[in-house]
């Protein structure tokens, strides 16, 4: 998804392949199409700009090979510039 975007290489996302077994889930559940599991491989992050830390990966990881901190991107200013308009946004910070 590229036009959700705040800040460039800020996430806080960050998968361990070693430790991942490429179930997919993060995947499944990301909202924005960050990770890519192909056939009988691991995960791999394939927009790291398009998270925008909601810890639904992580959470959601059984070999807890993906950490996340929510917020840091600031996911707050990527949904307010949606509902009031980027002039009207704010981290909140």
């Amino acid at each position: 998804m590229e036009t959700l975007r705040y800040l460039k290489n800020v996430s806080t996302l960050r998968l361990d392949q070693e430790t991942c077994i490429g179930c997919g889930m993060c995947s499944t559940v990301c909202p924005h199409g960050v990770f890519v599991v192909e056939e009988k491989s691991k995960a791999r992050i394939v927009d790291l700009d398009g998270c925008m830390e909601c810890g639904a990966c992580a959470a959601n990881c059984a070999v807890q090979a993906i950490t996340v901190t929510p917020g840091v991107g600031c996911a707050a200013y990527i949904i307010q510039s949606w509902l009031k308009g980027k002039a009207a946004a704010s981290c909140g910070c």
